[in-house]
């Protein structure tokens, strides 16, 4: 596990009205940014962009719940070039207001199809940066989580999997509570205890403290 560490940032965008994470990374320094999960408000993930001076390499989505891919549209058309990746099992709700729960309530909302679907053990490499790809369902059948290996500690951009003293929701179709737990401790309980978790809602973790304390998944 040798090699240099890289240092990035991320920056956290609340998105109303589910007070959902949406995150811009790049690396320290770069010019270029992801973005990941860009939900109801666009707009101030472009605002940021711009004060920034970054241009966007990609929109990754962790899944395909509206909240998590409303501003998916927007960032295409300002970022034409910028891939749309998901999950291979949550690709069909980007497009369907029904799957991605959005119809339900009363504002149907759709997203460009993806340019580019993946599924566990893909590694890609946007923004110059490394991102190992898990798949861990239960919360929706094809959600992903994106681990980042060269940052000290390590990364993980988590999506509604864990989240500070919780989990995700599983009550959604196609949820399951016995998988996701079954993914939490497959994929991130074996991760040193200082890697950092960078959940869909609420504040950031790391694997160490929810082990110890999370309610639903400790061990």
């Amino acid at each position: 596990m040798g090699g240099k560490s890289v240092s990035i940032q991320i920056h956290t965008i609340e998105s109303q009205p589910f007070a959902e994470n949406s995150y811009v990374v790049w690396r320290d320094g770069g010019t270029e940014a992801f973005v990941v999960d860009p939900g109801f408000e666009p707009d101030a993930i472009l605002e940021f962009l711009t004060d920034r001076g970054l241009s966007l390499a990609a929109i990754v989505n962790t899944h395909g719940h509206v909240d998590h891919m409303a501003g998916n549209a927007a960032m295409k058309e300002a970022f034409p070039a910028a891939p749309i990746i998901v999950g291979v099992g949550d690709a069909l709700m980007l497009t369907d207001s029904i799957r991605n729960l959005s119809a339900v309530f009363g504002k149907p909302v759709t997203s460009p199809p993806a340019d580019q679907l993946v599924k566990e053990g893909d590694t890609l490499t946007v923004a110059g940066i490394g991102l190992d790809v898990f798949d861990i369902p239960g919360h929706s059948p094809g959600h992903v989580v994106y681990l980042i290996r060269e940052t000290k500690p390590i990364t993980v951009i988590g999506g509604d999997v864990l989240f500070r003293g919780s989990v995700g929701r599983t009550d959604f179709p196609g949820g399951s509570f016995e998988t996701l737990k079954a993914g939490i401790e497959r994929v991130l309980w074996p991760l040193p205890p200082d890697t950092v978790v960078y959940p869909g809602h609420g504040p950031v973790t790391t694997v160490g403290h929810e082990k110890r304390t999370n309610p639903y998944v400790s061990e």
